[in-house]
């Protein structure tokens, strides 16, 4: 509503995001040394004041764009401090063998709030408007921080008191680039992102410009992606067999490219929608595999900073695309952005079925190919 350039809408993208670049490996050396569970606490309790705060911004009437730019900033800071440590906690509450299901649930609330979100807020914003909204999101925080307050599991890595800050907190870039099954995940995760999942500044554009809606539009797409996200991380909770794991990987990857092609090439809502929901089951399934892997093999005493290199790659690669894409929107045609970068993912695929580490996965499942590759 402030600004009809997707540019601006890009910059706002971007502010949320840079900091999982620029925040996030310093958090991850805090969910190593604090109590994982009390720093996750404490960055809800933040969210809950920046929601409340950009709240009375906007029902005061003094919000601009940059007002957006710097509290997105500051929460995509907030949230970059909470997630390596959430995520860092969760394999200390569940046994091994439950480590995919706990991860899917926690992915399903995740991709829930872009189903439950914009169906929260709609009716919010045909009557009472934005300021309301966010203090409905207040809300969910406060319900957030009351729950992280309950958990009483101590969990900590390990930081050696003898090697400096810098040396400590670069120990998760270490083990990832040093362990080849583990770096070729964040690799894969990095390109999936930035192909596929970058697509929130093109969404707005698409659902004007293509499909004749305005912003109800992309507030249904929104929640079809959420949707299908939801329906595909229930779905793979269940998933038991490590073969099944890897076909699974292997072929959500391949959708999550030919998903955004399909939208991009939709000439009405109900394709689009349909496409919406395909594009939120495979890219939610091929990332909560993804996690799941890479908590599976990462020691518990450096799973914050590891979860940090992991965010910084993904995150870093988020803000990016989604900042060139809102800047080429506006000269170039949206459907066409999101129809190249989705097949550019299918030839990532395809290409990586060359390389011995993610062959083995895609046809074994990662503990067997790590076992063989001697991971």
């Amino acid at each position: 509503d402030l600004s009809d350039s997707s540019l601006w809408v890009g910059l706002v993208t971007f502010a949320a995001m840079i900091p999982r670049v620029l925040v996030t490996p310093f958090t991850g050396y805090l969910a190593d040394r604090f109590d994982r569970r009390r720093v996750m606490a404490i960055m809800f309790a933040l969210n809950l004041v920046h929601n409340l705060v950009l709240a009375a911004v906007v029902l005061a009437g003094v919000a601009t764009v940059w007002h957006l730019i710097i509290l997105s900033f500051v929460n995509g800071s907030v949230r970059a401090a909470q997630m390596p440590a959430s995520q860092a906690l969760i394999p200390n509450l569940v046994p091994r063998r439950l480590l995919l299901n706990a991860i899917a649930l926690n992915q399903a609330t995740q991709n829930g709030s872009r189903l439950l979100g914009p169906l929260a807020i709609l009716p919010l914003l045909a009557t009472t408007g934005v300021g309301t909204a966010f203090l409905l999101c207040s809300g969910f925080y406060a319900i957030s921080l009351t729950q992280a307050l309950r958990v009483k599991t101590r969990s900590t890595g390990e930081i050696d008191p003898n090697r400096s800050f810098v040396s400590n907190m670069f120990d998760g870039l270490r083990y990832v680039y040093k362990t080849p099954i583990l770096r070729a995940i964040v690799l894969m995760a990095l390109f999936h992102c930035g192909l596929t999942m970058s697509f929130e500044s093109l969404l707005p554009v698409l659902s004007t410009q293509r499909l004749d809606a305005e912003g109800a539009g992309f507030s249904v797409l929104m929640m079809s992606v959420g949707a299908g996200a939801m329906i595909a991380v229930i779905g793979i909770a269940g998933v038991q067999s490590e073969s099944f794991k890897g076909k699974l990987f292997l072929n959500l990857g391949v959708l999550s490219g030919l998903t955004p092609a399909v939208l991009a090439l939709s000439s009405g809502m109900p394709m689009a929608i349909s496409a919406a929901v395909a594009m939120g089951a495979s890219q939610a399934g091929f990332m909560t595999l993804t996690h799941t892997m890479i908590q599976s093999i990462t020691p518990d005493g450096v799973r914050g900073r590891v979860g940090a290199v992991y965010s910084v790659h993904i995150g870093g690669m988020m803000a990016s695309a989604n900042l060139i894409n809102g800047g080429l929107a506006d000269s170039l045609d949206a459907a066409m952005l999101l129809l190249v970068s989705g097949v550019g993912f299918v030839i990532v695929m395809f290409a990586s079925w060359q390389g011995v580490t993610l062959r083995g996965i895609y046809r074994r499942g990662l503990q067997a190919s790590s076992a063989a590759a001697g991971d």
